[in-house]
């Protein structure tokens, strides 16, 4: 049944186009490199839908705020994703499940030298039916055990090549928490063994100055099955993103995106628009 509800979930429920975490934080990360002061920010983005790596998380628009800190390349920060409305998951044909609100609260810390990122995330997802509730250990934030703990830990590497050659590499593992692997009779879930799930991506920018538009070309997927991002090998976040700034005002232009995401492994698409303050 574990096995059950996680694939269900997995095909159910994206890499940067959608001003996630792991695109919010590079771009804090290569704005600490430039400047050379100590900076601290903070925004927000409305997502029509939180789509991660090709997965829909939540099935409602969210606001994602963020805040981070910045010094000569060091870059630390916290990013959450909060849904506007509960959704249900399927657990098979005829019965579903009441998940509640889907939030997400998430740590990182990178450092970039010239054109490597190194990164470290801790996910952290609260109890969606009621975000007070810490009766299990998995909700319980200060519980590090990694038998039952919520967080997982992340550890990335990022390529970002020269304006001549803009292309972007990103290579992401989990290392630890809760992400375990499969148990002596294939079903996902041993406390004792993590299931090293991992995400690869590469991406291509592309600007169209006179449209006054950027493009985002992406493919990403993972090498091998795991408990994350599906059973098998294979693609699983696809497609583009368009990003431009509206003018609203003689000093202020309001920042929108819209991607067209593809998960050809769990044979899904999305159509997502955002908004960035």
């Amino acid at each position: 049944m574990k096995k059950l509800i996680i694939l269900i979930f997995i095909c159910f429920t994206s890499i940067y186009q959608l001003c996630a975490q792991d695109e919010q934080a590079l771009k804090e990360a290569e704005e600490a490199v430039s400047d050379k002061s100590a900076t601290l920010n903070f925004g927000a983005d409305i997502m029509s839908r939180y789509i991660w790596r090709g997965i829909d998380f939540g099935n409602s628009p969210a606001i994602q705020p963020s805040i981070y800190f910045s010094w000569r390349g060091l870059n630390i920060g916290a990013w959450g994703s909060y849904s506007f409305a509960p959704y249900r998951a399927m657990i098979n044909d005829s019965v579903s499940v009441n998940m509640g609100n889907y939030a997400e609260m998430d740590m990182y810390v990178s450092y970039t030298l010239k054109w490597f990122t190194l990164m470290f995330f801790d996910y952290f997802v609260p109890n969606g039916l009621d975000p007070n509730y810490t009766g299990l250990q998995e909700y319980q934030y200060f519980n590090y055990d990694k038998k039952t703990t919520g967080h997982t830990f992340e550890v990335s590497l990022t390529f970002t090549g020269p304006s001549a050659f803009p292309i972007k590499f990103y290579a992401g593992t989990l290392v630890y928490g809760n992400d375990k692997a499969k148990d002596t009779l294939g079903f996902y879930g041993d406390v004792n063994k993590n299931n090293f799930s991992t995400y690869l991506e590469l991406a291509y920018p592309v600007a169209l100055r006179k449209l006054k538009m950027d493009l985002n070309f992406f493919a990403g997927g993972t090498p091998f099955g795991g408990s994350w991002y599906g059973p098998k090998a294979g693609f699983t976040n696809v497609g583009i993103t368009a990003k431009k700034m509206i003018p609203i005002s003689k000093s202020y232009c309001l920042p929108v995106q819209a991607s067209f995401i593809t998960n050809p492994a769990a044979q899904k698409v999305f159509l997502v628009f955002g908004i960035s303050f």
